[in-house]
């Protein structure tokens, strides 16, 4: 018998020892209590916590794009209001009707 044989053997017979051992049998437990333990945690796969990163971080994105559109806006107002507000709103209700058209005669 070479050395190789010998040590498959070995492995072989260590297997099946432990396979038959109570070891076994308290990995089995083990394996089937932290399944159960996991279960009622509500844990999510790596999969599942990954989309809802990505969403997050569109949505982060999303929120930051119309936080400058408000400053911006809000600085076009500020800019109405001070600089020539009362001029713009005049010219404006100069010509308005307040929506509706007199037929010219």
């Amino acid at each position: 018998m070479n050395r190789t044989q010998w040590m498959e053997d070995l492995q072989k017979n260590l297997s099946d020892l432990i396979a038959r051992s109570p070891a076994a049998d308290l990995e089995r437990n083990a394996r089937a209590m932290m399944t159960q333990a996991f279960t009622r945690l509500d844990l999510v796969t790596r999969e599942e916590f990954e989309v809802q990163t990505d969403l997050l971080a569109r949505a982060r994105m999303r929120v930051d794009e119309l936080a400058e559109q408000v400053r911006q806006l809000q600085a076009r107002l500020d800019a109405l209001e001070t600089g020539g507000g009362a001029a713009a709103a005049g010219a404006s209700g100069a010509g308005s009707t307040g929506g509706t058209e007199t037929p010219a005669a």
